[in-house]
């Protein structure tokens, strides 16, 4: 399993006669004249169950081997409602002004659900532009990762975009839960499957609609969010064209205080037993609230870890931060895109934002920003960009990545 350093770690076997040996990966990656070499290892632990069972730690079983099976993006697309929400339009139900907005958040307009759209049709859309550019048949996928925080369903909307593309073989489909951080983690839950299972081809799609759960009479946090869909295909490669060169992941619940969304109990009459004791049976139905979120909290998080986890990346993958072709952050505000560029001294021409167009859009904004960059011809093929999510819960991460 990935764990928060950006290598791959192998678990240790308990009965070698029913568990077949984990195999965890090792990665490095180096700086050339002609470019970047990638080298993927991984650690058997064949021979180490012989030695466990007589009592050598695991640490002194592990036999490192190449695997030749690199990863790299091939494919994206992105897709948003029709309606489009305004500042002006916002200042007509809330005490507020474009100017307000703009100046504090670099947000001019949003996208909204409206009519039949949903989280999932939006993803669907999203998932097949991204297959299209890949040209890639969705019978060939073999792994959908839906990143999202609101899914249509409570179990999660995975399967049913699965079904929509069409894909026949019944590929495994399963959420990933991590807020605005969601794209991020399904990146590398991708370079996962692909180096460590031999999966070929991974579908990695962000899709939010936190309009759903905003307070629309709170111009604190009305302002800020939109809703989108965004995917990326993953594909294995050999090891000389892999694309990932590095990732730094982190988790602080500390941190849940200043942005969540708790669950509420609705308000129901108590129920009597039959000796006239109130009950706690059955229990009251329930329903999330709306968004809540101390904004300078927040800032001071994201303008803090950001840039720490960028840099951490960038060491384990070898890479100066001057090689970097483009900052690709989870669009928030533009006032923490601007302060972490400011520190990690990339200059604004390189810095890719379409926050003005769509605001906040959590799990979709990083490929919704990275498709549209790669469409206008921005982002080319070869480019490296390092990218960050941040948010809920809260999590944040970065990982270093090539185009193409």
């Amino acid at each position: 399993m990935a764990n928060a350093s950006g290598f791959f770690t192998p678990s240790v076997p308990s009965l070698r006669s029913r568990i077949q040996p984990p195999i965890g990966i090792f990665r490095s990656g180096s700086r050339s004249p002609e470019g970047f070499s990638t080298r993927v290892f991984c650690s058997s632990t064949t021979e180490g169950a012989d030695k466990l069972a007589s009592g050598a730690s695991s640490s002194e079983s592990r036999v490192p081997r190449l695997v030749s099976q690199g990863c790299k993006l091939v494919g994206c697309g992105s897709a948003v409602p029709t309606l489009k929400v305004s500042n002006d339009d916002l200042a007509k139900i809330v005490d507020t002004s474009d100017e307000w907005i703009s100046v504090r958040s670099g947000i001019r307009n949003r996208r909204v659900l409206s009519g039949k759209e949903s989280v999932t049709t939006l993803a669907v859309e999203a998932a097949r532009n991204a297959l299209q550019m890949a040209q890639v048949d969705p019978d060939d996928v073999d792994l959908v990762l839906m990143c999202s925080s609101t899914p249509d369903d409570l179990f999660g909307s995975a399967p049913q975009i699965q079904k929509a593309l069409g894909c026949k073989r019944n590929p495994l489909a399963y959420d990933i839960t991590a807020a605005c951080s969601g794209f991020v983690l399904g990146l590398i839950s991708a370079a996962s499957h692909i180096r460590g299972a031999g999966f070929q081809n991974v579908l990695v799609i962000g899709a939010d609609a936190l309009s759903r759960y905003v307070d629309w009479t709170d111009r604190g946090t009305c302002i800020l969010f939109g809703d989108a869909a965004g995917a990326v295909l993953v594909q294995a490669c050999d090891s000389e064209e892999d694309g990932l060169f590095g990732f730094d992941l982190h988790s602080d619940g500390d941190g849940q205080r200043h942005l969540n969304a708790p669950i509420k109990e609705n308000e129901m009459d108590n129920t009597l037993g039959s000796n006239g004791s109130v009950l706690d049976f059955p229990p009251n139905r329930s329903s999330y609230s709306c968004i809540q979120m101390n904004g300078k909290e927040v800032f001071r998080f994201a303008v803090r870890s950001v840039p720490q986890s960028i840099e951490s990346a960038l060491a384990k993958a070898g890479i100066p931060g001057s090689s970097i072709d483009w900052l690709l952050l989870h669009q928030a505000n533009q006032r923490i895109i601007d302060a972490v560029a400011t520190r990690l001294e990339v200059p604004p021409e390189r810095v890719i934002s379409n926050l003005a167009n769509y605001g906040n859009t959590s799990a979709a904004s990083i490929p919704l920003a990275l498709d549209e960059a790669v469409r206008s011809g921005k982002v080319k093929v070869g480019h490296t960009i390092a990218a960050a999510g941040f948010g809920a819960g809260v999590t944040w991460g970065s990982a270093i990545l090539r185009w193409g």
